[in-house]
């Protein structure tokens, strides 16, 4: 990813950035970091404004853009934007699955939270969001049961 990143700040072409402090912001902000580069000029475009509305401009403008996979598969028959780079652990997004402490706060379901994790950590739970998909691809990777 960073150097995909390196590639196109060389060659300033156009690249979308949501500008907005979101966590994809943060991770867009740290690939440029560990490509060593400091992205600005007229090629780099950060527009301030929530994923959906950037892939549009990303498409607009015809541009490079860092997305979350969840809101560019919703957007994929809105634009003609592909997915050019992927794979790379340095975009992986993990989500996780943790009980709050009944100790500290004793008034949660901790019963619940528990029966919750166990299921979604379980070869069923794993299996339906692997199964998931949008437009026919699929919105997560499992991580507990493969």
């Amino acid at each position: 990813a960073a150097k995909a990143l390196g590639a196109i700040a060389s060659s300033r072409a156009p690249f979308v950035s949501r500008g907005d402090d979101s966590g994809t912001h943060r991770k867009e902000m740290g690939l440029w970091d560990k490509a060593g580069i400091s992205p600005g000029g007229r090629w780099y475009l950060a527009v301030g404004q929530g994923m959906g509305a950037s892939l549009m401009v990303a498409e607009e403008k015809q541009a490079y853009i860092l997305a979350d996979r969840g809101t560019y598969l919703a957007y994929m028959d809105k634009t003609g934007l592909e997915v050019l780079v992927e794979g790379d652990e340095s975009l992986f997004n993990p989500y996780g699955v943790m009980a709050v402490s009944p100790a500290r706060w004793p008034h949660v379901e901790y019963d619940l939270a528990m029966a919750y994790i166990a299921w979604i950590t379980s070869v069923e739970g794993q299996r339906i969001i692997r199964d998931y998909t949008v437009g026919g691809k699929p919105l997560f990777i499992p991580l507990a049961v493969p």
